[in-house]
């Protein structure tokens, strides 16, 4: 079963570009459009309604695009919208959760850290979840900020780095082996994070898990590209209706961004 409809990504901003790359690098003959929704950013600050809202507003685009897939490639609308989305639309959905999982199987402390947003970590989905792993001392932390420094193309300031420190010094101290990053902007402060975090303790984020489980519903339901190769552009549309300049350079300015109203 070939379709050669674009896959759908959108997020809050620029930080689902790390879920869009694990699937880009895993599946490189599919063409993608990202939304990166950046006015509204970040969405941890919003009303559930607000994130509904928005989700919706996004979905809309991507399906007039004639997306065969969407992705929801941003934690907080995942864990707030995806059951309202799936109730609404036929096109199948892909979302994006903390992998609590693996950090809670593999903890040889029994403690993990989870760093998201406020919009994830009070939401009803990912109680659930915590719940089914009552053995696991589980710290959550919200990244106050850190999202919109990420926006600003402030990844390696002062500030950064100072934030970073204060939320994860309580979580080194409590013993935590695993550090599980609850935000898809939060893969690009691995560097930063690895500077703070002792050797011993194992970041996991979501990008590949989400990259697979694409390919297992274009295999499943939808279908691959009939494309036999692709070229770096080709096939790849990022819009973002803010300043483009910021989304460009964490692509490396590799490809083309285009700034819409949406």
């Amino acid at each position: 079963m070939t379709n050669d409809q674009p896959i759908g990504i959108f997020d809050s901003g620029i930080g689902g570009t790390s879920i869009w790359k694990a699937i880009h690098n895993l599946l490189p003959n599919e063409k993608t459009i990202y939304l990166a929704d950046s006015k509204n950013a970040p969405y941890g600050q919003k009303s559930k309604e607000e994130i509904i809202a928005l989700s919706m507003k996004n979905t809309d685009l991507l399906i007039e695009m004639n997306c065969k897939l969407i992705v929801v490639a941003c934690n907080t609308a995942t864990t707030n919208a995806i059951q309202e989305l799936r109730a609404k639309y036929t096109v199948p959905f892909i979302g994006i959760e903390p992998a609590i999982k693996p950090a809670a199987t593999h903890s040889k402390t029994q403690t993990i850290g989870i760093l998201a947003t406020k919009g994830t970590l009070n939401s009803e989905l990912f109680n659930k979840t915590t719940e089914m792993y009552h053995d696991t001392k589980i710290v959550e932390q919200v990244g106050h900020g850190l999202v919109q420094l990420i926006e600003n193309g402030d990844i390696n300031s002062p500030e950064m780095t100072e934030l970073l420190g204060s939320y994860l010094t309580p979580m080194i101290e409590a013993n935590i082996d695993y550090l599980v990053l609850g935000c898809s902007h939060y893969p690009y402060l691995i560097p930063q994070i690895k500077k703070i975090l002792p050797e011993h303790i194992q970041i996991i984020d979501s990008g590949e898990a989400v990259a697979k489980q694409t390919q297992n519903i274009l295999k499943d339901k939808v279908g691959f590209s009939s494309a036999q190769s692709s070229s770096r552009s080709v096939g790849t549309i990022f819009y973002t209706n803010s300043n483009p300049k910021v989304l460009a350079e964490i692509l490396e300015n590799k490809y083309t961004v285009e700034e819409r109203d949406f």
